[in-house]
Formats: structure tokens, sequence, C-alpha cells
């Protein structure tokens, strides 16, 4: 009710958009396939994105239960009151009404962790599909079955469109554009090009050249080189863009995009800020006048939804972090410090971390504690499926070798900075706001920092925290590091927690995830064989199988191809069940050709014995395009 409130408050204000009927209904329903849907004046909700309280829910329940409650209540405007005219046109009504969602969450919590969180999202699901088998358009042009097209790239990347458009036009002519729209299509069902041509009215500009970006698979690359002339104090900065072959398209062309950038000297001033229009292949910017060479920040908030190669030195990329005032590309930078390291120890030889990267890192993240929830965001390693862009083939378990060792070696670093802040009380009484959530995420980085450390004492102290835990979300986090960990106590501390919420099916979801999400294949498949296991029940199903296979990549993606035959056997008795939930589980295969041989080899195997069976047309279309 409170994030229903909200939303209609922050609609009304930001959009001037009102709720048109005397009555809003929500259902909770515990067997849905999504995570909620949108029906007019009666909106449909997985129960675990409704109910709610201090004892059985995280911090991240109540952030994504405020998010989806609002991206619903938005789609009565952009998706009811406004439709689609046809199904080619879902990244109208979704992506548009994404990108408003997360507005609402920046405007209600934080701006740059918002966006931080979103660009996450972003690159872990829809430029790995970008990069796979199942790429497409954001408008696709064809389907094989409809529900198959409730993708990342419909939703995500068509909400990167939106804020793109946003930038582009600039903030008036945008919310000039939304108000038209609202009046001219009030009661019709459009198309890409009807809301488009609200904008172009609004701002007086052509933007049929943008619209390329809606019929392009493919994630561009933008190499950013320097050339600094010291004589002339000239720094020059060439900006160029590359796009990939994907599916179906063979001759991607350029696409038009704007990259925030600024200009800083080595005490932290602002030289010049503007954004950059690459409309080609490449655009140039000059800076002159200078008495010492520029640090140059760029694609700030993440303006464009790209690959980014930014070709400057380690120690510039530190010496920009350090005045750069954009929080998103603070963060960056060290994500892509990390992404070198663990690159380097998984196949270039490195036999351990960079010690003056974890030293800086350490040091970013003690300068960020008065913004906790940034700086637990500073403490997070880039995940293992992010890697995978990286190099080919991937080897999921080098990767989680070497990501273990770097946690481990900042978890030494932070040592005695996470005892200091684990000795704190949570906070008490419990909200669910942003400023306490800010705190318990980084305590959450710290206990999971502890279990990095392995060892008797660490396994103590991780005990203690579970066993003291005041909240779900520090139960969970807590449970979580004994599970990756392999602590002493982590049997004791299973069985404990399935003791005390046996009884609760949203609370048990979270307890078959927690273990799913750091066990072998083995271990998952006595999880399918528990007696609370329900195949029948999406939640259930996604908790260990989805979780196993989207984020225990090392176990999934195992050469002895254990984890593809589980997932397989999987999805073939839950497609007899639920076509739908069948098909949402194989994505986790669309990484498949870039791994190593053996592994595979053995998940074109697995992916070949499903081919083979009699599977629903939802299911098929996935299994024939990541096999094409």
């Amino acid at each position: 009710m409170e994030s229903l409130k909200a939303s209609m408050k922050w609609d009304e204000d930001v959009f001037k958009r009102e709720y048109d009927l005397v009555v809003f209904n929500i259902v909770a329903v515990r067997d849905f396939n999504f995570g909620a849907m949108e029906n007019k004046g009666l909106n449909v909700f997985n129960s675990a994105y409704v109910l709610a309280d201090e004892a059985t829910a995280t911090d991240a329940d109540f952030e994504a239960i405020e998010s989806i409650v609002g991206h619903e209540y938005f789609h009565n405007w952009t998706g009811n009151r406004i439709t689609c005219r046809d199904w080619f046109q879902l990244c109208l009504k979704e992506g548009l009404t994404v990108f408003r969602d997360q507005e609402f969450s920046a405007d209600m919590r934080s701006r740059p962790v918002q966006r931080i969180k979103d660009v996450i999202r972003l690159r872990a699901r829809q430029f790995a599909e970008d990069a796979g088998p199942l790429a497409h358009m954001v408008r696709p042009d064809s389907y094989g079955s409809i529900d198959n097209l409730y993708t990342a790239t419909v939703y995500e990347k068509g909400a990167e469109l939106i804020r793109m458009l946003k930038t582009l036009i600039g903030d008036e002519a945008f919310a000039e554009g939304m108000q038209i729209y609202f009046e001219r299509h009030d009661g019709e069902a459009t198309t890409i090009e009807m809301f488009y041509k609200c904008f172009e009215d609004a701002s007086g500009e052509d933007l049929s050249h943008f619209r390329r970006w809606y019929s392009q698979p493919g994630t561009p690359t933008i190499t950013a080189s320097e050339t600094w002339d010291e004589d002339r104090g000239t720094l020059t900065v060439f900006l160029t863009q590359s796009n990939p072959k994907t599916p179906g398209n063979d001759k991607p062309r350029s696409l038009p995009m704007p990259i925030n950038a600024a200009a800083f000297n080595a005490d932290g001033k602002k030289i010049d800020e503007l954004t950059l229009i690459l409309d080609g292949e490449e655009t140039v910017w000059t800076i002159t006048d200078q008495t010492e060479r520029p640090l140059v920040s760029l694609n700030r908030g993440f303006s464009a939804p790209v690959r980014f190669d930014h070709q400057i030195s380690d120690a510039q990329r530190l010496a920009l972090a350090s005045v750069d005032d954009d929080a998103f590309n603070q963060w960056d930078v060290f994500q892509t410090l990390l992404k070198e390291d663990l690159l380097a120890m998984a196949y270039k030889g490195q036999s351990a971390p960079n010690a003056a990267l974890v030293k800086a890192v350490a040091a970013a993240i003690r300068n960020a504690e008065s913004d906790p929830a940034f700086a637990a965001l500073l403490a997070r390693l880039p995940d293992i499926g992010e890697l995978f862009q990286e190099h080919t083939p991937a080897q999921p378990i080098a990767l989680d070798n070497a990501r273990k060792a770097v946690q481990k070696a900042l978890s030494a670093e932070l040592a005695d900075d996470a005892e200091r802040i684990l000795a704190k009380a949570s906070p008490a009484p419990f909200a669910p706001n942003a400023e306490q959530a800010g705190i318990r995420a980084l305590r959450g980085a710290m206990i999971a920092l502890t279990g990095a450390m392995r060892g008797s004492a660490s396994d103590a102290k991780l005990k203690a925290v579970f066993d003291a835990a005041p909240n779900m979300t520090e139960s969970l986090t807590s449970l979580r590091a004994l599970c990756a960990s392999d602590a002493a106590g982590k049997t004791e501390a299973i069985e404990a927690f399935e003791a005390k919420w046996t009884s609760n099916p949203l609370v048990m979801d979270k307890w078959f995830a927690v273990q799913a999400g750091t066990a072998t294949a083995a271990e998952a498949k006595a999880l399918l064989a528990h007696p609370d296991f329900d195949l029948s029940n999406p939640n259930r199903v996604r908790s260990v199988a989805a979780v196993f296979a989207m984020q225990n990549l090392a176990a999934f993606h195992a050469p002895d191809g254990s984890g593809y035959q589980l997932l397989a056997q999987v999805i073939a008795e839950a497609d007899a069940k639920n076509p739908a939930l069948a098909a949402r589980l194989l994505p986790a295969f669309e990484a498949w050709k870039s791994v190593e041989p053996k592994a595979r080899a053995a998940a074109e195997t697995a992916l070949i014995s499903l081919r083979d069976k009699d599977l629903s047309k939802n299911a098929a279309d996935i299994v024939t395009r990541t096999l094409a």
C-alpha cells in the first residue's frame, strides 16, 4: 500500500498522470509465472512481490516490491490507457515503463546507486542475450512464441533507448513530448513511430536515424583513445564505434548515441562538461589551453548502453576515480580494473591478485562509508557471467577461482574495517527505507568478506552473526556466506533456518536459493528431491534450477556436463506442466558456445537431447534458436 501510494503521487508529480478509477485492486498469487501483470484496475502479483515484513523479507525484497508495484501501476497510462497496436510494439509499453519505474526508484532511494544497480542487471542479462544465439532486435519483426518476447532486450534495453532519447533532446523537450504523447494518444493503440513523432514535435528534431536502435541487435563497443600534445596544451579524444554481427544481421550499421563527458585537472577542478553525439563511426573532442594533461570521464551515468574501452593506463584510471564527481564512473573504474585482474589470473598466468589494486579498492570503500549503499557496491566483484564476454573460450572454474582469490585478498585488507562495522548494532527499530538499507548493505558486504577468509576464526564469526541476526537481510546474508565458504557451521545453520521457516513458502524459497547458489550439481539434485520442492510452483523451481544455472556458473558449466544434464531434466519435466516456465529456464544455455570445448560439447549434447523431445512451442522455439 505504501509503494502504491508513493507510485501514484510520483506519477502525478513527475508525469502529470492521475489514476482514473475509484478503486485499485491488487491480488497476490503464489503460483504465478511472472512477477506481476498490469490488468486494468486489477493488478495481479506474484506473492513474493507483495507479502513482506521485517521478519520474512530482505531489503532487496522491499526494494523489488516498491519497484514492481510502481511498474505495474505506471502501466495504467503506458500500457493500458495507451497500449500497443501489435506485439511488435511491446518494447514501447515495457521499455517505457521500465524507464519510468527506474526513475521512480531513483527518486525514492539513491539515484547514483539505482543507476549502478540498473546497469549491473543490464550487463548481466541483456548484454549476455545480445552476445549469444538469442540476440534479437528491441522491436523484433517475427517471433516463434509470444511468451518468449518478454526478454531483457525488450525491457531493459528498451528502457535504455528511452533514457538516451531524453539525453539527446534534453529534459524539457522530453517532458513536453511525454505530455503530447499522453494527450494525443489517450485511448489508442500506438507504435514506436507514433511515440517518436511526439518528441519530434516537441524538440523540432528528426529522430528517424535514432530509431535504428530498434531494428539492430547487438551491443556496440566504443573505443576511446587520447592524444596529449604537451607543447600546445591540447588533449584530443577520439571516440570510435563498432557493432557486432548477430543472428540475422551480417552488416551492422553505426548507431547514434549520446556520450556524456567531462574533463578534470589533477586537482579535481572541472574543465569542461558536455554531451558528445557519436552519430557515425567516429567523433573527436578537443580540449585546449591546458598546462597539464586533463583527466577525461566518458559515458558518465552510463549515458549509452554500450561496452566501453577507454584506452588509458591503470594509473590514469585511478587518478580519474579520485577526482570524478560521477558516482557511476567512480564505481565503474574499479569494476574495469577488477575485471582486468580477474582475467589476468584466469587466463594469463598471473599468480595472485594485484596488491596495489586491492589496496585502492579497500581505500575507496573506506572513503565511501558516509554513503554505505555506494560503499557496498564498491565491495562487489564482477560476476563470472560478466567475464564471459571478455574472453573466449570462457573457463568458468578458472574465473571462479580467480574471483575467490581476489575476494580473499580484499577481505584481508578490510579485516579490521569489517570487524569495526559488524561490531555496531544493525539499525533498530527496523525500517525498509533507503538509509537503513544502505547500512545493512555495507554490513552484508563485510559479512561476505568475512566468509571469504575461509578459516576457523571467520567460520565462528559468521555463525555468530547468523545466530544473532535481527532481521531477514542479515540472516540470509550470513547463511549465504556460510554456504559459499563451506564453513564449519554451515549444516547447523541450514537446519536451523529450515526448522524456523518450514511453514513459510516464501522464506523457504530463499532457503533453497541460498544453497543452489553455491551447490554442486549433485547437491542441487538433492535439493530437487527435497520433500518441499514442488515442480508445479514456479517460484520454487526458479529458486533451485534458475539460481543454480544462472548464478552458480562454475557448477552449471562444469566440464563433465552434470550441470547441463540437471537443468535439461528439470526443463523437460517442467515443460509438461508449465511451458512458459520451461522456456524461461532455457536462456541459461545462451552462453554455451562461449565456454571451453569440453563443457561446450556437453552443453550441445544436453540441448540436442531437449530438441529431440516433444517440447512445447515455447521451449522448442528457444532450443532451436540456441542451437542454430
